[in-house]
């Protein structure tokens, strides 16, 4: 899996996605979203640096 990287396609709607090899999304998650999440608990393992939502996988 590649990093997630952060995108803005219009005004506003912050998104992170990863690309598959072909450069396709193959997720997307709102910023917000992801954010609430992490908020929400503490995990016990530090993942890499780019892939924030892989904690206590």
């Amino acid at each position: 899996m590649s990093k997630r990287e952060l995108i803005e396609p219009t005004p506003g709607d912050k998104r992170y996605v990863r690309r598959d090899e072909k450069g396709h999304f193959t997720d997307q998650v709102d910023v917000g979203k992801s954010l609430a999440a992490d908020q929400k608990r503490q995990s016990d393992t530090k993942p890499p640096k780019g892939e924030g939502d892989k904690g206590d996988r």
